[in-house]
């Protein structure tokens, strides 16, 4: 028999609705919560450490939770919501019935480890809407690259938003954080070339070799790069635009670049 939680006003759930709205305090308390199945499954396929699992039995029956968790070595306390309490909580209309605690992972660069000696990487300069960064992070993982790191982080990564726009994918590759300054110190010990795109005294991007161990920059479309990113990099490279304005969706360009990259890696293999 799982523990019951009928009530939208008892304490628990009103805890749980504050973590999923200030990431203060999911820093201070080092938890965040996933919803949904895929996501949940990612997270845990990812090595997250699961703290708590959350259902609602009219929309995930026992059977499937069990399921869900049954790998695990450690089994989580299981909590079962009603329909009405779940409802506050869930951040989707096409809700499936699962919301799930999990423990913060440090997103330190020195924790990126790379499988690929040649390891293709995203860095993403100061990205602030979670609809962009998740779209970086589904680009990221299509493309199977080793490693996204974000500069400047407008918001922490355990966001619901980003986590819903990602699709859960803030989970399937190694992700870190850092200032502009210290992503680009480690990119450098690690030798990897530095490729940032800008509009001045750049090359078109598939002028460019990237078959060594690369790391593509992109910024905001509003602001760009800083000064710093252009004077470290190996090139600059620019998309070639045909039409009246000279920039494009941030994760469309990532994906452009990405995707390049990926094309010539398979050329030389």
């Amino acid at each position: 028999m799982y523990k019951q939680i009928s009530s939208s006003r008892n304490k628990e759930v009103k805890h749980l609705h504050q973590l999923q709205e200030k990431s203060r305090l999911r820093r201070k308390e080092g938890v965040f919560l996933v919803e949904g199945i895929r996501e949940t499954g990612l997270a845990l396929k990812g090595g997250l450490s699961l703290k708590k699992l959350y259902f609602c039995e009219e929309l995930f029956p026992k059977e499937k939770l069990e399921e869900l968790i049954s790998d695990l070595s450690e089994q989580p306390e299981i909590t079962e919501l009603s329909s009405e309490v779940y409802e506050k909580l869930a951040y989707r209309g096409s809700t499936e019935g699962v919301l799930a605690l999990f423990e913060s992972k440090e997103l330190n660069l020195d924790n990126l480890k790379f499988k690929s000696e040649a390891p293709l990487l995203l860095v993403a300069e100061a990205p602030e809407k979670p609809g962009n960064i998740g779209a970086l992070l589904r680009t990221a993982d299509a493309a199977g690259l080793d490693g996204v790191i974000i500069a400047n982080p407008k918001t922490d990564l355990f966001n619901p938003n980003i986590i819903r726009s990602s699709v859960g994918c803030v989970f399937t590759i190694p992700i870190a954080t850092g200032s502009t300054e210290e992503i680009i110190d480690f990119l450098k010990r690690k030798n990897i070339k530095i490729y940032s795109a800008a509009l001045q005294a750049s090359k078109e991007y598939t002028t460019i070799d990237y078959s060594g161990a690369s790391a593509i920059v992109v910024g905001t479309e509003a602001s760009g790069l800083g000064d710093s990113w252009l004077e470290n990099s190996e090139e600059n490279i620019i998309i070639p635009m045909g039409g009246e304005i000279d920039s494009m969706n941030v994760s469309v360009a990532a994906g452009i670049l990405i995707f390049e990259a990926k094309r010539q890696r398979a050329l030389k293999h």
